[in-house]
């Protein structure tokens, strides 16, 4: 201490006759710093404070040399310099200030509690100040000191109260279900999860109308609408509701229970509500094709508040639906405004709404869906355009097609269909129908060959009707072809062949007949050139005329002088209408289409048509000077059998099947039976 040197200690060498001929050197830890040595003398000194909590000692070293050669007189000895202590260090809190938690209520410990039951609600934190001294506390030692904080940590020793015994909750019956329409709260002091709690509604009249919640944020009870309130039936609720812990503490069970009751008065207020409909949404029914102006039905609607004020009705005209029907305002009473079709529109869908006349700005509304029921006006007919095809070599009683129907009515007036063929009509001797009493018709052929060159087309007309009330009926003309077919039915052509198609040529023989005319003309055309190159006229001279003979090859009008015989005219009246035009003389206008029926013969016989036949070709303009041979062959009118003449027949004698002669009545008996006996001959 202090500012002069401190000694430390002395060194000495035998060889030192204390003359100054002997020189001290020191060396090693703080030599010439911290410690100094007197050449001369070997007094050491510290020039500094040392501090033993730094350092505890040094390591010198030490040697004595001679002053005047410089020469070691002693070997370099070693000494150590240890750095003795003294109280000048105070004790130190070396992580002070301490922060300690100690559970409320708990027991002693290192830090002892001084109060007992230390209560968190009442105080939370304490700080406590620590010393410590050192030399046992004897006079002359040092002394330090800390701080602890000490806070007190909850835990459930406190019970959920409210702070009323009764509230009241005023609630508007206009109320929507679902929503929240209160709140209530019981206080806990403590904290964290010691003071969560769930409310639940233990009983009242109103615990099946309303519904209690948690809300775990600020641990209230959350009220709800569960029901639709009514001010006109009921205007008031109780309900107890209980707040209780959720997490107990069976420690502190006896400061208990951990829970509270209180009551709560919901009050309904009245509001002016809208008319209130009988039924949430409305059906009614009306028959398509109803006159307008025919009811389809009424709708309700009520005032719910107790002045029961009159009510209004109308249609939102929002859609085009809207418009096809009207209300009566007074009744609710609900009309067509248009006529109807099921086929087009079945169901239309219209919204009724009511007012008060008191208040009108308070509407409610209703969905209408109204329903066109069905009447029976729509007659059946094909489900399509049917391709019906016959085979030349079709047998009698086979089936050609199957046909089927429809209806644009509802199953109940159109499910079922009956199919026949005109009764006030012949008997067609080609084809039949059948009803397959399933909803479909077969055809059938009802001979056993065809001829497309005697015809190739046949109408059947065929009427269908429905099961409806009244039955619906509707004629459909089919049109049936004749074809030729292969052997296993499949269709090979139904049309006319041509010459050469018919003569079995095929695509390669045209061809090759078209080449070798085509060298012909060649060889034609060749020959003509070389005759010209040769200068030989191919004509005769004037000078040769005496010497040939001309011929003229003039046969007179040939077929042009007379109509030729068209077997046409022997099979009907028709037929012969068709042709009246002369056959040597080029019609100027186009004949009548084939199955045009001419009205003209329904009242003239045989001897008028032929006067008349006459009386045209005697005042026709057109026709040669020279007479013409007129042919006549009309065999009467409308005869149901048709032509039986063997100049039309298409097939061989024994390809005719005649069964069908004994359905055509008593006049052709004995027609039938003697064809019958031939048949009956040949199949014996």
């Amino acid at each position: 201490m202090g500012p002069d040197p401190q000694y430390v200690g002395k060194l000495h060498s035998n060889s030192d006759k204390g003359d100054g001929s002997v020189k001290y050197i020191l060396t090693g830890e703080g030599a010439g710093t911290i410690f100094i040595i007197d050449d001369t003398t070997g007094d050491i000194h510290s020039t500094k404070s040392l501090d033993r909590e730094q350092k505890t000692h040094y390591v010198l070293h030490a040697q004595a040399i001679d002053r005047r050669t410089n020469k070691p007189l002693e070997p370099e000895s070693e000494f150590i310099i240890k750095v003795q202590d003294i109280n000048d260090n105070a004790p130190k809190f070396t992580d002070g200030p301490y922060i300690v938690t100690v559970p409320e209520m708990s027991e002693m410990g290192v830090i002892r509690t001084a109060l007992h039951n230390m209560d968190r609600e009442a105080r939370e934190h304490y700080s406590v100040v620590i010393q410590a001294k050192d030399m046992a506390g004897q006079v002359g030692g040092l002394s330090g000191s800390t701080t602890v904080n000490i806070t007190l940590t909850d835990v459930n020793d406190n019970p959920p109260r409210f702070p009323q015994k009764h509230y009241q909750l005023y609630v508007p019956e206009s109320a929507q279900v679902g929503s929240a329409v209160g709140k209530i709260k019981a206080n806990d002091a403590d904290t964290g999860s010691n003071a969560d709690m769930k409310y639940t509604i233990i009983n009242g009249d109103g615990s099946g109308v309303f519904s209690i919640s948690t809300d775990k944020e600020t641990r209230e009870g959350i009220l709800s609408l569960k029901k639709p309130l009514n001010y006109e039936k009921k205007k008031s609720y109780t309900l107890n509701i209980e707040g209780a812990n959720t997490h107990l503490d069976f420690r502190f069970s006896h400061l208990g229970p951990f829970k509270d009751v209180t009551m709560l008065k919901i009050i309904v207020g009245d509001v002016d509500e809208p008319p209130l409909f009988t039924m949430p949404s409305y059906v009614m029914e009306v028959y398509e094709n109803a006159k307008i102006g025919t009811a389809v039905g009424t709708v309700t609607a009520q005032d719910p508040d107790t002045a029961s004020s009159l009510v209004r009705y109308f249609i939102d005209h929002n859609t085009e639906e809207d418009r096809y029907f009207t209300i009566d305002a007074n009744t609710g009473t609900i009309k067509t405004a248009k006529i109807f079709d099921r086929e087009e529109t079945p169901w239309y869908n219209i919204t009724v709404a009511a007012s008060e006349i008191d208040n009108p700005e308070l509407v409610s509304h209703v969905p209408v869906g109204v329903r066109i029921l069905d009447v029976n006006d729509n007659p059946p007919e094909l489900a399509r355009d049917y391709d019906v095809v016959v085979c030349e070599n079709a047998k009698p009683g086979q089936v050609i097609q199957t046909i089927t129907a429809t209806d644009k009515d509802y199953s109940a007036n159109g499910a079922r269909f009956h199919f026949y063929l005109d009764e006030r009509l012949s008997l067609n001797p080609n084809f039949t129908l059948r009803d397959n009493e399933d909803n479909t018709a077969s055809i059938l052929t009802r001979r056993r060959r065809y001829s497309r060159t005697t015809q190739d087309i046949y109408y059947l007309p065929v009427l269908i009707s429905d099961g409806g009330v009244p039955p619906l009926s509707s004629s459909s003309t089919l049109t049936i072809r004749v074809c030729a077919c292969e052997r296993d039915g499949r269709v090979r052509t139904c049309h006319s062949e041509a010459f050469l198609s018919s003569a079995g040529l095929s695509t390669g023989a045209l061809i090759a007949i078209l080449l070798c005319v085509v060298i012909l003309l060649a060889i034609v055309v060749l020959f003509i050139t070389l005759r010209r190159s040769k200068k030989e006229p191919l004509i005769i001279s004037e000078e040769d005329v005496r010497e040939n003979v001309v011929t003229y090859d003039d046969e007179g009008g040939g077929e042009e002088d007379t109509e030729a015989f068209d077997i046409t005219a022997l099979r009907n009246p028709s037929a012969a209408e068709e042709l009246k035009y002369r056959r040597d003389v080029r019609p100027e206008v186009k004949p009548v289409p084939r199955h045009h029926l001419s009205s003209s013969l329904d009242s003239i016989d045989v001897q008028e048509f032929i006067k008349q036949r006459l009386a045209e070709a005697d005042l026709d303009p057109s026709v040669p000077p020279y007479d013409s041979l007129q042919t006549y062959a009309y065999e009467g009118h409308r005869s149901e059998a048709g032509s039986i003449s063997s100049l039309d027949s298409a097939t061989t004698h024994s390809d005719q099947d005649y069964n069908y002669l004994g359905d055509w009545g008593p006049e052709f008996k004995k027609l039938a039976e003697l064809y019958g006996e031939i048949e009956s001959e040949r199949t014996t």
